[in-house]
């Protein structure tokens, strides 16, 4: 099936610093893009890659699973590395979330974290019957564009995959019991007036998580898909910032 408009993978060869950028469930790369260029531009390699069942449609996500999003993560990550002194690792909503389990799975290998309305706790009481609606009906309407920004379209998909919806539910879990182990410096921008993700998701990350370097920011004029929204240009500079800050003198030849 031929791919949105918007969600080729991206990639960028550039300096010793290396960063993936990861989008969110039912979404793709395009939510990322002006993110992923922006470090491009800085000079930095980047890697923001197309997650399997994203793109195309929305029942190409109900036939995979967390491990094959991570898996994926997982390998842009080690390219990234084998090329890079350093790798941070930027996620947006359930990117968030993987960047989170990858933290904790690889600990020194990332550098630092910048998250955008990370998924960390799934939001609502509708996700409790996900165990069994899941096996009679395939989907519910999706919650996609949450953009206060005027005519933006994140491209993502109008359905949501209830079998893919209940594994993202497995992985929220596995993460956090892992937050204590995540201990690189994080920064963290959440929009208050977020339609997706509850602010018990900000709340968890903060109280639990391992990290002695934390700040949060809030986006007052976004909502969900900020990277796209009023205060992207505050991601943007302030991740530009985070990442300065945290880089040490390049090693490799």
């Amino acid at each position: 099936m031929p791919l949105l408009p918007g969600a080729e993978p991206y990639r960028h060869h550039g300096g010793p610093v290396g960063i993936l950028v990861c989008h969110g469930f039912t979404g793709s790369p395009n939510s990322m893009r002006p993110w992923a260029e922006r470090a491009a531009a800085e000079g930095y390699s980047v890697s923001l890659p197309l997650l399997p069942g994203h793109g195309t449609h929305w029942k190409d996500l109900n036939t995979t699973r967390w491990p094959d999003w991570y898996a994926t993560i997982e390998r842009e990550y080690l390219s990234l590395a084998e090329e890079c002194d350093q790798v941070f690792v930027f996620g947006l909503s359930m990117g968030g979330l993987l960047s989170l389990h990858l933290a904790a799975e690889r600990g020194a290998g990332i550098s630092g974290l910048v998250l955008v309305n990370p998924l960390v706790r799934m939001p609502g009481q509708a996700h409790v019957a996900l165990p069994v609606v899941r096996h009679l009906v395939p989907s519910f309407p999706g919650i996609t564009s949450d953009i206060a920004k005027p005519g933006v379209d994140e491209g993502g998909y109008t359905r949501t995959p209830l079998h893919a919806a209940h594994s993202m539910k497995q992985l929220t879990k596995i993460v956090q019991s892992q937050l204590p182990s995540v201990t690189q410096p994080l920064l963290l921008f959440r929009s208050p007036q977020d339609n997706v993700v509850s602010p018990d998701s900000g709340r968890m990350l903060l109280e639990r998580v391992g990290s002695k370097d934390v700040e949060e920011r809030l986006l007052e004029r976004s909502r969900h898909v900020a990277t796209l929204d009023w205060d992207a240009e505050l991601i943007f500079d302030g991740s530009m910032d985070f990442v300065r800050r945290l880089t040490v003198p390049a090693t490799k030849g």
